[in-house]
This record gives C-alpha cells, structure tokens and sequence, in this order.
C-alpha cells in the first residue's frame, strides 16, 4: 500500500455538522476502499490565495491515508463530484507520514497588525525627546579645540 496526503478546501458557506459529514465522507470512503485513515488534521478556515468561483475563505483539511494505487483517482472522483470541495490535491508520499503540522497562523489585517506593533515600539523604545536631550548634554560637555578650527586649510572657490 502506498502512503498519500489528501488537501481539500471546503466551502464556508456550510455549516459545522455538514462540514464534519463531509470530512466524515471522505474519510469513510477510504476505509471502504481498503484504505487506512493514518490522521486527519483540520486547519479550519483560511483565506485563499486568490478567489475561487468567487469566494475568498475556505477550510483546509488535510488527510495522511494508507491506500492501494487505485483510490487516489476515487477520491478525486469524489472530489469532483462535491459541490462542497472548492479545490482538492492528492500526493503520493515517500518515506514516512510526517509529524503532525501546525497550521498556519489565522489572517490578520494590516492596520490591526500594525498598530499592534507600533504600541508595543512605543512601550520599549524610550521617548525621542529624552534621547535628543541626552545627545545635547554629551555635546556640550566633549572639550572643543580651538587650535582644530584654526589650522584647517581654507581654499578659495574661483
């Protein structure tokens, strides 16, 4: 038997007990294929990298399955046939099944992010009108040669 991973992309739209008979779904028609259902990881619902028939979000699943070299044209079979299933890819794995993957950190806005990050900057760094202050205080006090502002050499511009 070869090992496969499964991703697919789930609509949105559907609710939690459809999405989870969905994914019950596919995991049962491994099984009944004489497949073996290694591990299933749900990555829940990510933006997409670009908008599928029109919708920008789905939930990732992804699926470690010990199958015969028949069922991955099933399963995409199927995938087609799903109205739920935006976007599916089966892979043949080498070697062994890979140690559980943490998922991607969930989406965040821009100015979100960013003002988050600007607070935090401003509570570590100190106040600019401190360091300008204390920049003034260390010129003042550095001695200052005469003798250095006397011997340059001076040229004349034609």
């Amino acid at each position: 038997m070869n090992k496969y991973e499964v991703m697919y992309v789930i609509d949105t739209a559907l609710e939690d007990q459809a999405r989870s008979d969905v994914i019950s779904r596919f995991s049962a028609l491994v099984e009944s294929n004489g497949g073996k259902v290694e591990r299933v990881d749900e990555w829940g619902k990510r933006r997409l990298a670009y908008a599928v028939n029109k919708k920008t979000e789905g939930y990732y699943v992804l699926m470690y399955i010990s199958a015969p070299s028949d069922l991955p044209r099933e399963l995409e079979r199927n995938f087609k046939i799903s109205d739920a299933v935006i976007r599916y890819l089966v892979t043949r794995l080498e070697g062994e099944i890979p140690a559980k993957r943490e998922p991607l950190k969930p989406y965040v806005a821009r100015d979100t992010a960013y003002a988050s990050d600007a607070d935090e900057a401003k509570e570590d760094a100190p106040a600019p009108a401190a360091e300008a202050q204390a920049e003034a205080e260390d010129a003042q006090e550095a001695p200052v040669s005469e003798e250095a502002d006397t011997e340059a050499p001076q040229t004349e511009i034609e």
